[in-house]
């Protein structure tokens, strides 16, 4: 892989500690600030810095990951498609529903691969749940919290609007951090019957909120807030047994499995860096030309976007461009 780095920001900073772990044949790195853009190349060994974009995409990277604020998702993603780059996009993949149809049906026509940068999904703790699920016998109650209080909140109640907080740049509690936890479920046990958003809204955007998932046959309840805290739990309730993560999903290295008779086993895992994981498959997907596990992961994507717009629409949570139905 040939990648190029689109951001500067606190999420590029955590992959660059990555980097040493992960097989590349080039790196490059996008950034508007220039000083601060060769600083993070020079500290990191980075072979290339771009500051026009149109440059980088007319280069011989193959692969462009794409570290932006939200609402800029689409249009870099797009812009990556057309000059025939594989992509991968920082969660939440795109705003709304409509852009993700339209980057998956632009990257089947030019034979490229997209993908959603979810840690999520990779982490050893996640696929060993996934095994340990039949333990714990028919499903009852789900519930996922990621309470976080933000370090931007107090400059949003005093007006200071910082793209997490801004509706105009698809921000909010739901985008955020919710996403993780619907990406938990989804992945899981995959699309619900119906969901209900609940949220508390300030200057039209959710600070927290309650998402429910109804599946029938057993319930699932997201909860994530931007506005308060709590100890992050998550937890699967089976009439045989629970299994309980003292830590968010995307993050994840232990669990405990407890049964009905009293009797617990905890699971621990080597605490790598959480995005070690995704990017290690991104890799394998993309030099293998692994179509048919990237589709399997778009299908998951296109579930987890199409639910996050229906709840924030709910809420009257409307985005730049968007109209209310």
């Amino acid at each position: 892989m040939k990648l190029g780095i689109v951001g500067t920001g606190m999420i590029v900073q955590d992959l660059m500690q990555i980097m040493p772990a992960i097989r590349l044949a080039r790196r490059a790195i996008f950034g508007r600030d220039r000083e601060k853009t060769q600083a993070l190349a020079q500290q990191n060994g980075i072979e290339q810095c771009f500051f026009d974009y149109d440059a980088m995409l007319a280069s011989d990277l193959d692969t462009i990951y794409i570290a932006l604020p939200n609402h800029l998702h689409f249009d870099f993603a797009r812009r990556a498609l057309m000059a025939d780059k594989h992509v991968i996009l920082e969660k939440p993949i795109t705003s709304n529903y409509a852009q993700f149809r339209q980057l998956r049906e632009l990257a089947r026509a030019r034979h490229k691969i997209l993908l959603e940068a979810v840690t999520v999904h990779y982490l050893p703790a996640y696929q060993a749940i996934k095994q340990k699920m039949p333990d714990l016998g028919e499903i009852k109650i789900v519930s996922l919290n990621y309470s976080q209080y933000s370090s931007r909140y107090d400059r949003f109640k005093a007006g200071d609007i910082l793209p997490a907080f801004d509706a105009q740049k698809s921000g909010g509690a739901l985008m955020d951090l919710n996403v993780y936890n619907l990406h938990f479920a989804v992945g899981l046990f995959g699309a619900p019957q119906s969901c209900i958003y609940a949220a508390n809204i300030a200057r039209g955007i959710d600070t927290s909120g309650i998402l429910l998932l109804d599946y029938g046959r057993f319930k699932a309840v997201c909860i994530g807030a931007k506005d308060c805290a709590a100890p992050v739990q998550l937890s699967i309730q089976g009439e045989q047994g629970c299994i309980s993560v003292p830590m968010p999903a995307n993050a994840m290295n232990r669990f405990s499995l407890s049964d009905n008779r009293g009797n617990t086993q905890e699971y621990c895992f080597e605490p790598q860096h959480r995005m070690l994981y995704e990017f290690q498959q991104f890799v394998r997907i993309i030099d293998q030309q692994d179509d048919a596990f990237a589709e399997h992961m778009l299908d998951l994507s296109d579930t987890v976007c199409r639910l996050l717009e229906q709840a924030r629409r709910q809420q009257g949570i409307l985005f730049a461009g968007e109209q209310a139905d």
